[in-house]
């Protein structure tokens, strides 16, 4: 076990050295010689006021996605289950953005934006509730519900840009998923958010494992199912409305990255919640990456300007190939 986590440390450690040398503006001659204590003024400013904390913001929501999804689909007993389906996500990013359109939280200010979107998810997860109900349904049903929710959701979201249609411009990007322009403001008010959230979680590993061997398990063992399960379900919003105003809506990272961790460590959420977490920073700041160094290769193919990559473009096409081998792999489902 320990070498499995010592693996992914080591592999998100790459992704992040991959990250700071890729993109535009710089070479990785360039940033060798920053790091050397040698480059010009603009050098220095691009990686250390830009490329440096743009990876960390990226290992942060990433972790704090696959946290998220971990925890909610072991509270839900529901392969099926992640933030972005389950309305969490699409209501966290509703929130901000209509706080950013009534003007009560500029894009510079992300506490405001936190607050917002962990006011959204939460009203995403109730809605939720409402339909599916206490008992929570099969993963099937849950999951045909989440989408509906996920698409009023965003349908609302659609509503509010076209009455503020001023704001489309600078939350686009925003509602696909991106680390672009993410500066050390998004770091400082993430991490600790992150860190104080992601300990409640690890917290919650026992009875969260309880919980995915069901209620009567879970009862035997004296735990109260009810309020274990909306403790998580909280613990999940604020994980997800964290990275979300950070980083926006990234795809099928707190859906997929948890399956990857219970399969390389298990069912006990005392290893698997912070190999989730490894997990899900090497996967967004990898595809970040990848996405910065497609951006350079396009613009330098296609002879253009300026072209950007969302890396939550990049999750979502990978996520969307992934999702139907959960899908048709997950026992009973009727489709």
């Amino acid at each position: 076990m320990s070498r499995r986590f010592a693996a992914l440390a080591a592999l998100a450690v790459i992704c992040a050295g991959v990250e700071v040398v890729a993109g535009r503006g710089m070479s990785p001659s360039d940033v060798w010689d920053v790091l050397g204590g040698g480059g010009d003024l603009t050098e220095r400013h691009i990686f250390w006021q830009l490329r440096l904390p743009r990876m960390l913001v990226a290992l942060a929501a990433g972790a704090s996605l696959a946290v998220a999804g971990l925890v909610l689909q072991s509270a839900l007993r529901n392969p099926l289950a992640g933030p972005e389906v389950t309305g969490v996500t699409p209501g966290a990013v509703l929130g901000a953005v209509t706080a950013t359109a009534l003007g009560l939280a500029g894009w510079e200010s992300p506490l405001t934006v936190v607050l917002a979107a962990c006011a959204g998810g939460c009203a995403g997860a109730l809605l939720l509730w409402l339909l599916v109900g206490r008992a929570g349904g099969d993963p099937a049903q849950t999951a045909v519900h989440g989408v509906l929710v996920s698409a009023v959701l965003g349908g609302l979201t659609s509503m509010v840009l076209l009455v503020e249609p001023g704001e489309i411009g600078s939350v686009v990007q925003w509602l696909v998923g991106t680390t672009e322009g993410r500066v050390w403001d998004h770091w400082r008010l993430l991490w600790p958010w992150a860190l104080a959230w992601g300990s409640a979680a690890w917290l919650m590993a026992g009875p969260l494992t309880l919980l995915r061997c069901g209620d009567d398990i879970a009862l035997a063992a004296g735990l109260s199912a009810p309020r274990a399960r909306t403790l998580a379900l909280l613990c999940s919003v604020a994980l997800t409305a964290g990275a979300v105003a950070a980083v926006g809506a990234l795809g099928f990272v707190g859906l997929l990255v948890p399956h990857l961790a219970v399969a390389v460590f298990g069912a006990d959420l005392r290893a698997s919640l912070p190999g989730a977490a490894l997990l899900g920073a090497v996967v967004v700041c990898g595809a970040d990456a990848a996405a910065q160094s497609s951006s350079r290769l396009l613009t330098q193919v296609l002879d253009t300007g300026r072209l950007t990559l969302p890396v939550g473009a990049l999750t979502a096409c990978l996520g969307a190939a992934l999702l139907l081998v959960v899908v048709r792999r997950a026992p009973g489902r009727t489709f």
